[in-house]
């Protein structure tokens, strides 16, 4: 396993880290006792960096891995939640709400502080509203020693880049999902930004929450057709040439320096173990390049998001 810098924190995170969504059983039904192996196999094979959030499974997530990193020396790993985002159309920002759903995070993770705590998909409410008290109660949670550093999570990269512009948002890392993967690069826009103000960059799903699979996209997936038929044609390539899209997905998104780190979801230990030997392994570079001529013309393509004018400049 490899490992880089994540900002300005001072830490070193693993190229591959890990997403509890799915222990929540977001995706499908899962079995605890395999979750907790999976989050075990995770850590045994390098990865030191873990994200969940009281959102995912509406708090099963967290329970499951908190049962899972209780067998677990705490110094072994690093921890990040969320706060903010509690159901499909939940949110509240405000301090008294964030300070109870530390409290609560902390108690089913059994720890008691937090490596890295999110304000989770804030384009959902205005920028006003979240800056008004969440902003202050982090940087009075980081005061208190209960969590170390502070970031955004979001899918439009607009909201991203303005709580980076915004000196009074406290962005030491900000966590975007889709937006480095085989299909949709985009987020290297936000580089400079993110290189100028030293703050740390989680890169989500880089299978574009199962665009990139030989199994068809979810039918909840907002994705256009058009992008849906592209990324299963790329996923067809790959099976044609004896090869996995999401072996190619992951070393995709690994490979570039510039991002230090990529979250991955699972609650199969075989998955995990599988996808860690993968960032070991040289990536197909014909292979690559076939893949990325079949995506090109939906590459940067996405989805909105949240508030409208969060979602501008998107090409749907």
């Amino acid at each position: 396993m490899k490992y880089r810098p994540l900002g300005s924190t001072g830490e070193k995170v693993s190229v591959l880290s890990f997403g509890a969504s799915s222990l929540g059983s977001v995706f499908r039904e899962t079995d605890d006792l395999e979750s907790i192996r999976t989050v075990h196999a995770a850590l045994d094979g390098g990865i030191n960096l873990i994200d969940v959030s009281p959102y995912y499974g509406l708090t099963k997530a967290e329970t499951v891995l908190g049962e899972a990193l209780s067998q677990v020396a705490r110094d072994r790993y690093l921890l990040a939640t969320k706060a903010g985002r509690y159901g499909e159309r939940e949110f509240d920002y405000s301090r008294e709400r964030i300070l109870r759903s530390v409290e609560e995070s902390c108690r089913r993770l059994h720890t008691d502080y937090l490596d890295i705590l999110f304000l989770h998909d804030i384009e959902f409410v205005p920028y006003e509203e979240v800056a008004a008290e969440a902003f202050e109660t982090l940087r009075e949670l980081k005061r208190q020693g209960v969590i170390r550093f502070s970031g955004i999570s979001g899918l439009p990269l607009s909201v991203l880049a303005r709580s980076l512009e915004d000196e009074a948002a406290p962005a030491d890392v900000i966590l975007s999902y889709c937006h480095y993967s085989l299909n949709d690069t985009t987020l290297l826009e936000l580089l400079p930004l993110l290189e100028a103000k030293r703050a740390g960059l989680v890169n989500a799903s880089p299978l574009s929450m199962g665009l990139l699979s030989m199994r068809p996209a979810p039918e909840w997936h907002p994705a256009s057709e058009d992008i849906r038929r592209a990324c299963h044609e790329a996923a067809r390539c790959c099976e044609s040439h004896g090869s996995d899209i999401a072996k190619l997905a992951i070393q995709f998104a690994t490979a570039d320096e510039r991002i230090p780190t990529t979250l991955v979801s699972t609650a199969s230990s075989a998955n995990i173990t599988r996808n860690i030997s993968w960032t070991d392994e040289p990536m197909d570079r014909e292979l690559l390049r076939k893949v990325l001529a079949i995506l090109a013309p939906v590459q940067g393509r996405s989805w909105p998001s949240g508030r409208e004018e969060y979602n501008q400049t998107i090409r749907a």
